[in-house]
């Protein structure tokens, strides 16, 4: 396996200054991008590891019409972490994680999980949904790096936003799909949030907390959009009772071992920055 460069690392572990106004953005509106978080150099880099480790983990062989919507919006594989030390290097880079800290305002963050989204040429919508539906923690203290491997423009369905949209509870019952598509469609369609649908430049990452609303459009270009994903939760996140069998599957998965009461502190939630 190849080292990891350490110019790289020295960056990967070089703070990205936030402004009181960026911090106070996200605070009001549950997400924002943020221009030159990685630079290109450590882009073109785990662009190619992070690539090389979706082939090897990939296992879906239905072809992309016959799948579901859901299927249609990318190959999705977890904790890569786990399976490559160089992709470990990113995801538990200080300076990622010191940004989710400060961003949510907490003292530190654990890992919840990592994922790779990726795509593929064809790919259809991400429909509307939240993310903390699927979550058996206690607080809305959670955060989502969003973190395209190349210049994401919008034939490419980059990540967007309905901005402040955490403060909407109707929809959050809702798993991702052609239903939840539909229905936060219409219930955001009648608010005065602003629907955000902006390219992604190189080396450019978005944040969003648990409860916005968000959605990705289809990739018409002919090219894959690769993305790697990257959720903190605050370093006290508590483990709370499942409100549903998504929940109750994600404790097992991403959080085992960890009580209901207690700090999510396992062997897959490691502590990767405290202030």
């Amino acid at each position: 396996m190849p080292q990891l460069p350490e110019q790289i690392r020295h960056f990967l572990e070089t703070p990205y200054p936030l402004t009181q106004a960026q911090i106070a953005f996200y605070e009001q509106q549950r997400f924002i991008k943020l221009k030159q978080v990685l630079n290109a150099e450590t882009i073109a880099f785990f662009n190619e590891v992070i690539t090389e480790q979706v082939a090897v983990m990939n296992q879906e062989q239905t072809a992309l019409e016959e799948r579901s919507t859901y299927g249609k919006a990318f190959l999705q594989l977890f904790n890569l972490w786990r399976e490559n030390e160089l992709i470990k290097e990113l995801v538990f880079s200080k300076r990622l994680g010191q940004l989710a800290s400060e961003l949510m305002a907490v003292n530190g963050v654990r890992l919840y999980h990592d994922q790779a989204l990726f795509k593929e040429a064809g790919g259809g919508i991400t429909p509307w949904h939240a993310d903390q539906y699927y979550w058996p923690l206690s607080s809305d203290k959670t955060v989502t790096a969003w973190i395209p491997l190349q210049a994401t423009p919008l034939e490419m369905g980059p990540l967007e936003f309905s901005a402040g949209s955490h403060a909407i509870v109707e929809g959050r019952e809702l798993e991702i799909g052609d239903e939840s598509e539909e229905i936060i469609q219409k219930t955001l369609r009648v608010t005065d949030f602003e629907h955000v649908i902006e390219a992604f430049d190189i080396g450019e990452i978005s944040f969003h907390s648990g409860w916005i609303f968000h959605r990705a459009g289809a990739n018409i270009t002919d090219q894959m959009r690769k993305v790697m994903t990257v959720i903190y939760m605050d370093k006290d996140m508590v483990l709370k009772a499942p409100d549903n069998a998504n929940q109750d599957n994600d404790w097992k998965t991403w959080c085992p071992g960890a009580q209901i009461g207690a700090v999510i502190e396992t062997p897959l939630n490691e502590l990767i920055y405290s202030n």
